[in-house]
């Protein structure tokens, strides 16, 4: 049995835009379904909004999200944050572009991308939806 862990975010009515964006930082394959492709909208102006949305970036990896119907209280962003591992130096320069992505363009660095006391590439921001994200790569070792 294999188990995999996956997060799934939960938008105010960006989950769209949010996944979107999430595509072109990381790739992969993005399928979107509405309350209203499942009869499931109380309000007509909530039709649109993502009841499930994946994006598939690789085997291992996907992220899920969706908005949250009406009257659902939510704090998004607050209880979780998402990790990024990756232990290849090589991949280190694309997981920098990765966390530039997500913290410029309305995000924040919370802690810049840098090497960590404890030899890894380290680095914390908050996207322009709320998100946290923590980026950890292996670091080069050049000598």
């Amino acid at each position: 049995m294999s188990i995999r862990i996956s997060p799934y975010l939960n938008f105010a009515g960006s989950a769209r835009e949010a996944m979107s964006f999430y595509r072109e930082v990381f790739g992969g394959e993005l399928t979107i379904d509405t309350f209203g492709d499942y009869d499931m909208a109380e309000n007509p102006e909530d039709r649109d909004k993502v009841m499930h949305s994946q994006l598939q970036v690789s085997p291992e990896l996907s992220i899920m999200a969706s908005d949250a119907p009406p009257g659902m209280p939510l704090d998004t962003g607050a209880q979780v944050s998402v990790a990024v591992f990756d232990d290849d130096p090589a991949e280190t320069e694309r997981l920098g572009r990765m966390f530039e992505a997500l913290s410029t363009d309305g995000g924040q660095v919370t802690v810049p991308f840098e090497k960590a006391p404890w030899g890894d590439v380290f680095g914390m921001c908050v996207d322009r939806f709320g998100i946290s994200w923590l980026f950890d790569g292996a670091a080069r070792n050049d000598g």
